[in-house]
């Protein structure tokens, strides 16, 4: 066939391939041109997933009749200045949204420029132009998309549930609203309203808006990210590590005000968080970062979804510093949706069905604190002596597994932030006191993480100090094993652990870290041995480290059934105190719980 010019048709639905994938793809389209605009305020609508109609209205600087009239032509555009491809400081800027939206589907647009004292209107109906009307419009452009797709039903096979579609337009404009919370968007599908009043531009402000979007227990849990260096400029906030997701629904990044989806970003995200979050789940962010626009480049993808970074390798340190300097800072908070979850579950355990019929029993405390006040009412359940044993000291009616503080804790220690130890139960879990909150602590999640900081910082400080076996500890293991461990030895003895091949079933180990203390080395070298062995991608040296560093501490750990004094208990809530991610464990699971006394009076109806 010989060479011919494609139709301007033709060469329009070739680019609406590219630039219109779904109906979520028109809003975001639409909706950058009203940010870019100016708009206070935008208003969004889909019905039917955006197939049948989708409008865009918004509050911004409008359209003159002659701008209306050559804005649907192919690469017409007003922000692009001096045709400079690397200076974008707008959202939009190629000029194909309107035509490649025109040639698709019915499309009208309404507009009317500020300080004008009429409006115009136009229609593209599937690629055919209309002429330029008058329109009676406020000041602002309204845009309406009707029957998308309907000149490329083929483009429909490809499409998902309207439910899908549906919750696609939402993530565009919540992901856009997140960079602009100077702006107030309100977003209408079906018969569900989402509103998003404006709000001012400072990190209260944004963070109200990210709660909006992200939930409650975000604002609770939420690391404020503030960092400049060289021209770049981090800012956002970041969720503590115990607050986390089974996917990635909840990370945004924003790069000059425009949501992207970069693989060199998320990486970095993900180095920072490194091992305090459990294997498989998520973190909650959302970042943003400015630079000067010729540092970055905007044009490599058509929906403008990827970005290029000039000095990667700035960008990376910078977010990994910022990050990571957040998360030592937080250093022993926890989520607070942990207290949360555990007075819902007590709540629900404390109403069961038939409460309304039943009397409420009160439980106080009376003296030192060590003995029930009092009997409101007496459930069914209750024996005849159930109410006078209730008088008996508290020690008495404890569990054997149950260890108290028989004294009142001092006030200097009710105020340290994880508060003073007045028991242990079941051999497990310490149970402390602030002015203001109970604090459950399980003992040996939180010092397995303990433990593993201070191998962390020794292996950073030139290793970890080894203590010599008197007599070297046999360990019988599969011949796989023993090869593995033998490969893997140079990397063991920098954690402190000496061993050498004992015959092809068995290693004998001469040293082991003195961080550790008495610990089961039996089971610590089968353990690392299986680890090793599974590790088949031969990970980095670095994350190999940690993560046998992480295996030691969970064996050189206080066990859960061990039994500990009052002062142990103390020693090692100050120690949690002062030691940077102690709010989990190594394996990312919260170390303590905190229920604030208020809380706590709203469950037995004191509040």
């Amino acid at each position: 066939m010989p060479i011919r010019q494609l139709s301007p048709e033709t060469v329009n639905r070739i680019a609406a391939g590219e630039v219109i994938e779904r109906p979520a793809s028109v809003i975001k389209e639409l909706v950058e041109n009203a940010i870019d605009a100016g708009a206070r305020q935008i208003e969004v609508v889909a019905i039917a997933g955006g197939l049948s109609l989708l409008r865009v209205v918004d509050d911004g600087s409008g359209m003159s009749a002659d701008d209306l009239a050559i804005a649907v032509e192919r690469h017409a555009t007003s922000k692009l200045a001096e045709d400079d491809l690397f200076d974008i400081r707008t959202l939009g800027f190629r000029g194909e949204a309107l035509p490649s939206i025109g040639s698709i589907a019915h499309l009208t647009i309404q507009s009317r420029l500020r300080g004008s004292a009429a409006g115009s209107a136009l229609t593209v109906d599937r690629g055919a132009k209309g002429e330029v009307g008058p329109a009676a419009v406020n000041v602002g452009t309204i845009v309406e998309v009707r029957e998308l797709f309907s000149a490329t039903p083929a483009r429909l096979k490809f499409l998902k549930s309207e439910r899908s579609e549906t919750m696609a337009v939402g993530e565009v404009v919540k992901r856009l609203a997140m960079a602009h919370p100077e702006i107030g968007f309100e977003l209408t599908t079906g018969d569900r309203t989402l509103s998003l009043p404006r709000t001012s531009a400072t990190p209260e402000g944004h963070l109200a808006r990210l709660g909006r979007i992200m939930g409650r227990e975000f604002i609770d849990d939420a690391l404020r990210i503030e960092r400049t260096k060289e021209g770049l400029t981090l800012s956002g906030f970041a969720a503590l590590p115990t607050l986390h997701r089974a996917d990635a629904g909840l990370q945004f990044l924003c790069v000059n005000g425009r949501p992207v989806r970069d693989k060199l970003l998320l990486g970095a995200v993900r180095a920072a968080y490194g091992d305090l979050l459990p294997k498989g789940r998520q973190p909650l962010f959302a970042l943003f970062l400015d630079l000067d626009p010729r540092a970055v480049d905007v044009n490599v993808h058509p929906a403008k979804a990827e970005v290029r970074f000039r000095e990667a390798g700035a960008v990376r340190s910078l977010m990994i510093n910022a990050l990571r300097h957040a998360l030592e800072e937080a250093g022993h908070r926890a989520s607070a949706f942990g207290g949360q979850r555990t007075l819902e579950v007590l709540a629900a355990a404390a109403s069961p069905p038939d409460t309304a019929q039943r009397p409420p029993l009160v439980l106080g405390t009376r003296g030192t604190g060590h003995t029930f006040q009092h009997i409101a009412a007496r459930p069914s359940f209750m024996t005849p002596g159930f109410a006078e044993a209730m008088q008996a000291p508290l020690e008495a009616l404890l569990a054997p597994s149950a260890r108290a503080a028989t004294d009142l804790p001092s006030p200097e220690l009710t105020r340290r932030p994880l508060g003073a130890a007045r028991a242990q139960l079941h051999g497990t879990y310490i149970v402390a006191q602030t002015d203001d909150a109970v604090v459950i602590v399980d003992q040996h999640a939180a010092h397995e993480r303990l433990v593993y900081e201070r191998m962390k910082a020794a292996l950073a400080n030139g290793g970890i100090a080894r203590q010599g076996l008197l007599i070297p500890e046999i360990v019988t293991l599969d011949p796989d094993e023993v090869a593995a461990l033998d490969d893997a030895a140079p990397e063991l003895a920098e954690l402190g652990l000496v061993l050498e091949a004992f015959g092809r079933e068995a290693v004998a180990v001469r040293e082991t870290p003195a961080l550790l203390g008495q610990a089961d080395i039996q089971g610590l070298v089968k353990d690392l041995a299986a680890e090793i062995v599974a590790d088949e991608t031969r990970t980095a040296l670095k994350a190999r480290l940690e993560a046998v560093a992480a295996t030691m501490a969970c064996h050189g750990s206080v066990r859960a059934g061990r039994r500990l004094q009052v002062d142990e208990m103390n020693a090692l809530l100050r120690e949690m105190e002062a030691t940077p991610h102690s709010g989990q464990c190594n394996h990312g699971r919260p170390t303590y719980v905190e229920l604030k006394l208020a809380d706590i009076e709203r469950l037995f109806g004191r509040r």
